[in-house]
């Protein structure tokens, strides 16, 4: 998102930031969400080469992801928001190298994932931006994340390969009503709440990109 981008989105100063998420979000998400490739692979139409494809482009976004989110833990805007158990590039990385050893790997990282780093790493200095990228990403996985692991369990039969979609989180409801309070106490400003949420938008569109990217990639089963 380039900086002639940014603040498109004016938030009254009364619309809690969590609702605004995910209502300004809601076109994008369900986009991404519905691309041919999370069906075919929620479906079980695609082998255990899809699941790894996404993993593989899941690392080099968390491993940008992450590195901003420890740039900016300490700052007021952020630090509510900031919490190790929610990291997952060593669950990535340990993943990919039990699928390997199975005989699974994919060595393809697509243009749309370099662009999705790109993006975070342009947020790494700007707190408000790196937040909508924080929602998306974390609060997807305990959400959504959770059916993918599930689903990929039943149609594949893994016992292994799948530690990134587990979290070390007692109630996950909890953990993520909690999370939304902290969001709606962040102090930022209408106009920084406005980038948290157009960088969530540009994170869903980037997401959809990185899955119509991955259904030219990676066939479906015969």
């Amino acid at each position: 998102m380039t900086d002639a981008a940014r603040s498109t989105t004016v938030l009254a100063a009364s619309e809690p930031l969590s609702r605004a998420l995910k209502e300004r979000t809601a076109v994008a998400h369900e986009r991404a969400e519905n691309s041919g490739f999370m069906s075919s692979m929620l479906e079980g139409k695609s082998g255990v080469e899809a699941l790894v494809a996404l993993l593989a482009q899941s690392l080099p976004i968390y491993a940008a992801l992450e590195a901003a989110c420890r740039r900016q833990a300490q700052k007021p805007l952020f630090a509510p928001l900031y919490d190790v158990i929610l990291e997952r590039e060593t669950a990535l990385r340990a993943d990919l190298d039990t699928h390997a050893k199975a005989g699974i790997e994919c060595g393809t990282i697509v243009p749309a994932t370099r662009a999705y780093v790109a993006e975070i790493e342009a947020s790494a200095a700007d707190p408000a931006r790196l937040v909508g990228h924080h929602y998306v990403r974390y609060l997807g996985d305990l959400s959504g994340g959770q059916i993918i692991g599930t689903l990929m369990r039943r149609h594949h039969g893994l016992d292994e390969g799948l530690s990134f979609y587990h979290f070390d989180v007692a109630k996950p409801k909890v953990y993520k009503d909690e999370y939304r309070a902290n969001l709606d106490a962040l102090p930022l400003t209408d106009d920084e709440r406005g980038e948290a949420v157009d960088a969530a938008v540009a994170a869903f569109d980037l997401n959809s990109r990185v899955f119509a990217e991955l259904g030219e990639l990676v066939p479906l089963k015969a």
